[in-house]
């Protein structure tokens, strides 16, 4: 069996302080993406930062990533449309003029930590159909069960072609609990034909990528979800991606190249 690997190496809320390793500009994500590729790679899901490192949708520093990362390697392009709590869900949904191979779609709004992660039913519906026209496929991040349901209504509505690709996100405040029963609850009712992965927030990331990875399902690593690599040593990139490579390789789940995740994402 093979795995597809995806890179996030950004994501919306930690920054420098945090961790160091953390890429904010656009170089630095670039030259983060290019060695996740080298090292196993094949999808980069990418979060933007302003010059501040605060989450951004701008379209301009959206464009020079897209343009520095292509210039770099092929690896397929993820853009996340969540881009962060404070960024207004019509800026957000302007990325995918950009036409990134992929586009997060975040089904539902929620409660996220303290604060509010806002998609409105009737802009959801606009963004999918944009999607749809645009051929930019989707990936449902899913946080809690009803999410799933909305997702099957806007495949039965025609927003969503098919073959389905989830991302099940565990361990937000807010969303379901980062545990194996609701791994395995959640992948049950996914639709046949389903591309999934398990996506674990902090201290359960590496435990879950493994059950996920026995379970069939695809695997993503980088800072946005965990900032060590153990307790008490800070990660970078490259590092969780390795092991998230050498964990799929153990359990003969050989990473697949770019060719083979277009395959078996039906991109």
């Amino acid at each position: 069996m093979t795995a597809i690997i995806t890179v996030a190496s950004t994501g919306p809320v930690a920054t420098k302080a945090d961790n160091p390793h953390l890429p904010t500009s656009p170089e630095e994500i670039a030259t983060a993406v290019e060695q996740a590729y080298s090292a196993g790679a094949a999808v980069a899901h990418l979060h933007l930062r302003d010059e501040r490192q605060r989450p951004t949708a701008d379209l301009k520093i959206a464009r020079t990533v897209m343009e520095m990362i292509a210039d770099r390697c092929p690896i397929l392009i993820q853009m996340s449309t969540g881009v962060g709590l404070d960024v207004a869900f019509e800026d957000r949904e302007k990325l995918v003029d950009l036409r990134p191979r992929m586009a997060t779609l975040n089904p539902c709004s929620m409660s996220f930590g303290a604060g509010e992660f806002r998609n409105p039913p009737a802009g959801v519906r606009r963004l999918a159909a944009k999607m749809r026209d645009l051929g930019v496929k989707a990936e449902l991040e899913i946080y809690d069960s009803g999410h799933l349901d909305e997702c099957l209504r806007l495949r039965d509505e025609g927003l969503l072609p098919e073959p389905l690709q989830f991302s099940i996100v565990l361990g937000v405040r807010g969303g379901m609990a980062a545990t194996a029963d609701n791994l395995v609850s959640t992948v049950r009712r996914l639709p046949e034909g389903s591309v999934w992965q398990v996506i674990a927030i902090g201290r359960s990331n590496l435990e879950l990528t493994a059950i996920g990875l026995a379970m069939g399902g695809n695997a993503r690593a980088g800072l946005e979800d965990t900032l060590y690599l153990r307790k008490g040593q800070l990660a970078d990139n490259l590092q969780l991606v390795e092991r998230t490579v050498t964990l799929a390789r153990d359990i003969d789940r050989e990473p697949v190249g770019v060719d083979g995740a277009t395959r078996l994402l039906g991109l």
